[in-house]
């Protein structure tokens, strides 16, 4: 699967200052069916944006005109619960680019960078500083480099370094997943392979 690269994103927010989001609130086991990462946008966070009779509820922020942009902000532990990897698709097929939040779940982490999507974790201090910095303007712009692994809060200026594993920063750069990454490193691999066998032929 080839994904976007990505680079520098600065973008307008999406708020939800809610702590423990599991997997199944991100998108409900109902609608996990599907088999292609396409589609699951749509049911992002499903049971909070819809009432009955499928009626949008004004106040959930995938709703609120106020809010908009490619970076959720979460509260703590984000993404816990089961394993599904359907989280992930379903917010970046949504159109979010970057989730940030002061801890995230391991496994719904390395599905996120398995799938494009850069979980950024900062300190507890400074998500307070951005979802409140939203709600006084929901204007507000973050800026997330990657290079750099630094996140900046445009109107404040504020700005904090991020960790991110080397490899899978490598590929979201490139715009890789892990089999765009070895078929890139082809050349390479088969200059050592064929070192390796003329090695074992003059041995």
């Amino acid at each position: 699967m080839s994904i976007e690269k990505f680079q520098v994103l600065e973008s307008t927010c999406l708020p939800l200052p809610v702590e423990n989001v599991d997997t199944d609130q991100i998108i409900p086991a109902r609608f996990l069916k599907a088999t292609t990462r396409k589609g699951f946008g749509e049911n992002l966070f499903r049971d909070w944006r819809y009432g009955k009779h499928n009626k949008p509820i004004k106040d959930f922020v995938l709703n609120n005109q106020a809010y908009s942009g490619k970076i959720l902000i979460a509260g703590k532990n984000f993404g816990s619960g089961s394993s599904r990897e359907h989280a992930a698709w379903a917010i970046y097929d949504y159109g979010i680019k970057a989730v940030v939040s002061s801890f995230f779940a391991d496994i719904f982490k390395n599905n996120a960078l398995n799938n494009g999507l850069l979980p950024v974790q900062v300190s507890e201090g400074f998500l307070y500083s951005l979802l409140t910095s939203i709600e006084e303007d929901p204007r507000v712009k973050i800026r997330i480099d990657l290079q750099a692994q630094k996140i900046t809060n445009l109107s404040s200026e504020a700005s904090e370094i991020f960790e991110i594993n080397s490899h899978k920063k490598k590929c979201l750069l490139n715009g890789f997943d892990d089999i765009d990454y070895l078929i890139n490193l082809r050349e390479k691999i088969t200059e050592f392979e064929n070192k390796q066998h003329l090695r074992t032929k003059l041995i």
